[in-house]
């Protein structure tokens, strides 16, 4: 078993009422297994599956992507909203 942290945004933060939690997952886990742990503890998740981008330790990556000790782990939901200002400042958040 390997441990990591996971970091919660938005929806996902109020749905888990955290901004973030550790969690004990098996070695060689993925992404997506994790994802799958976590709809599983908070089924209200499940509306987010297939509209997430993944991050571990500020990277993005794919669902198949394997954890390891102490990673940090977000999913991080869609963002609605915007501007018309090409010009304007985009926030980025990992």
């Amino acid at each position: 078993m390997i441990t990591v942290r996971v970091r919660f945004f938005a929806g996902h933060r109020d749905i888990v009422g955290q901004a973030e939690q550790t969690y004990e997952v098996a070695d060689h886990a993925t992404v997506a297994e994790l994802w799958q742990t976590l709809v599983t503890t908070y089924p209200r998740l499940v509306g987010y599956t297939g509209r997430l981008l993944f991050a571990v330790n500020q990277t993005f990556v794919e669902p198949s992507a394997q954890l390891h000790q102490d990673d940090e782990v977000a999913f991080i939901p869609p963002v609605s909203g915007g501007t018309e200002d090409a010009n304007a400042a985009v926030p980025y958040y990992c």
